[in-house]
């Protein structure tokens, strides 16, 4: 039985986009599939701006720069201590440190003990006072996504799937410096360019990204018996090959051995970023270094490839993106994300069979995907990471938070913004999330946003404009109910409908 359009525009919104806005249920309630489809026709994913979202390479070159700077303030000898009297510590004193008023529990800076990533280098400032680069940057890049392009769309189903990606091929702030700096413009530039596109070309971008070869360490992948290695001290590095199969492409159960890792570590060794200062060349970029690079012909899942400098590479990962277990595995996470925990096995079918016969045309999987009825299921069954989360709370009530709030509540719900565990990313099903110290913590986030925007909104015809046919008869009872306007945003935004998808 076919969805009122009524539905169909609350689950365009609310499950393929980022959350609806004042009157967006209304303003897309004719033709809620066709917009959504438009998206994708029109290839619409928001750009990022501002004057700190700078290339890779200038962020790179910046990083030295400040790197040389903390290294000259600390080598610099300490000033000699002032004459006189030095002040004397006593018990009164250290009792007024100790009672000295710090945020309370509405305190959004207070929601948590920022994340390791999120602290400035030791080293780097233990001589300085100035802010941590890296950090200033992430800041930058966090302010140009949530209080800038995840209020553009009408829909959002493109900024979405760059969430969506991201994910897919993570990094992690917290591994240095060189990836903490530059993680907004991987996103920017080997993952919203292809968005659309085909997966091979984002596949080829990410890969050959410097934050990418620094995360997974192929910059300092050597051949064995490469010309750099003839003292044979220096090894093979296997994480990024390792992770372009199992998590990138093929998947778990991709039908590849160890072997292949080996060889395609081989492949991918010379695969680097052009950091000699004492030679001209393209600082802070991609380069493919042939003294490091494992020479011969190498083998990969039954394929020979031909001794062929970074083309080798290349050829093997364009053979991987069109392989049907590459196929399964994209259909597998695309569902999952966007359908249900346990995808429906026809929808991955259809997507995976859209992404074979198109050779990995993205735009063609996802019209696939939102074409499939079963996808439009009713039953909000998928709870929202706290990523999603977060981002539906700023789209329903328009707020603009500084981003240094978003990255503390996003922190303190488990999810702290572009810097998961492990190159597998973050938990895209429900019990990674359902916890009852994530549910409680919600509790804490949903009171902020709420208190930041109560003012003039009555939360009762909020939650009507907001969720439409979504809402149940309980919550909006129970929002009614509140004693104050924050009380009943937050109950809003704590209702089950608003928390799943």
């Amino acid at each position: 039985m076919a969805n009122s359009k009524d539905i169909d525009a609350a689950l365009t919104l609310w499950r393929f986009g980022l959350g609806a806005r004042e009157g967006d249920l209304q303003a897309i309630r004719d033709d809620p599939r066709d917009l959504l489809r438009q998206e994708v026709v029109e290839c619409y994913t928001p750009t990022p701006v501002g004057p700190a979202l700078r290339s890779s390479a200038d962020l790179l070159m910046s990083l030295i720069e400040y790197n040389k700077e903390v290294q000259a303030e600390r080598d610099r000898p300490a000033p000699a201590p002032m004459p006189g009297p030095q002040p004397v510590a006593t018990a009164a004193g250290n009792a007024m440190e100790a009672t000295r008023p710090t945020g309370g529990m509405m305190d959004p800076g207070a929601m948590a003990a920022p994340s390791p990533s999120s602290q400035p280098d030791k080293k780097a400032t233990s001589a300085s006072k100035r802010p941590y680069l890296p950090q200033q940057i992430l800041i930058a890049e966090a302010d140009a996504r949530f209080n800038g392009t995840i209020h553009q769309p009408l829909i959002g189903f493109g900024e979405r799937l760059a969430m969506f990606w991201a994910n897919h091929f993570a990094i992690a702030t917290g591994k240095g410096g060189d990836v903490h700096i530059m993680a907004g413009a991987f996103e920017r530039e080997a993952i919203r360019p292809h968005v659309f596109g085909r997966f091979e070309d984002m596949l080829l971008a990410v890969e050959s990204h410097p934050a990418m070869l620094y995360f997974l360490d192929n910059h300092q992948s050597i051949g064995p018996n490469s010309q750099a290695n003839k003292n044979g001290k220096r090894g093979l590095n296997e994480n990024l090959a390792r992770e372009i199969m199992e998590l990138h492409t093929l998947g778990v159960n991709g039908g590849y051995d160890q072997t292949d890792v080996t060889s395609l570590a081989r492949i991918i060794t010379g695969w680097t970023i052009y950091r000699d200062e004492k030679r001209p060349g393209p600082m802070g970029s991609f380069v493919f270094n042939t003294s490091a690079h494992e020479p011969g012909d190498h083998s990969v899942m039954g394929m020979t490839y031909a001794e062929d400098g970074v083309e080798q590479g290349r050829s093997v990962l364009r053979d991987l993106a069109r392989h049907p277990a590459t196929a399964k595995h994209i259909a597998f996470k695309l569902v999952r994300h966007f359908v249900a925990d346990e995808p429906p096995a026809g929808i991955v079918r259809k997507v995976a069979a859209a992404y074979t016969k198109t050779h990995g045309d993205l735009s063609a999987v996802y019209k696939a995907l939102i074409d499939s009825e079963e996808a439009w299921n009713p039953q909000l069954s998928k709870m929202r990471p706290p990523l999603d989360y977060v981002v539906a709370m700023i789209r329903a009530t328009g707020l603009r938070p500084k981003p240094e709030q978003i990255m503390s509540t996003l922190n303190a719900l488990g999810q702290p913004f572009w810097n998961p565990s492990g190159p597998n990313g973050f938990s895209d099903v429900t019990d990674g999330w359902a916890s009852s110290e994530g549910l409680a913590t919600r509790i804490d986030a949903a009171s902020i946003f709420a208190h930041q925007a109560s003012g003039t909104t009555d939360p009762r015809e909020f939650v009507k404009d907001r969720l439409g046919p979504l809402l149940s008869a309980e919550t909006l009872q129970a929002v009614a109910r509140a004693e104050t306007k924050a009380q009943g945003l937050s109950i809003a935004f704590l209702s089950p409908e608003f928390q799943r998808r």
